[in-house]
């Protein structure tokens, strides 16, 4: 089961890394205990943003809501994953 964290702890996590750069991106998601793909999905939404996107405990009106915001939550994984990838693949192709 997935992680739900607050917008506090996200807030905390991207402030975190930006103090601790010198750690890098790993080092910091190991010592938050999160992964390096959710802290910089936050840095990035934060960025585009000015602020950062929670969601409730889940209380949605229908299934299909819930299923639909299951998809959305998939894609959205499934797109970081493939930036995440096409960057690695930039970088060893230098």
């Amino acid at each position: 089961m997935a992680n739900h964290f607050d917008k506090q702890f996200k807030l905390d996590a991207v402030q975190y890394y930006k103090e601790h750069a010198e750690l890098g991106l790993k080092g910091c998601a190991k010592n938050l205990g999160v992964s390096q793909q959710s802290i910089s999905r936050w840095k990035k939404e934060l960025s585009e943003t000015g602020d950062l996107a929670c969601r409730g405990s889940g209380n949605y009106s229908s299934d299909a809501e819930k299923e639909i915001a299951r998809l959305k939550r998939e894609l959205r994984d499934a797109t970081d994953a493939l930036d995440v990838l096409k960057k690695a693949i930039s970088i060893l192709g230098k």
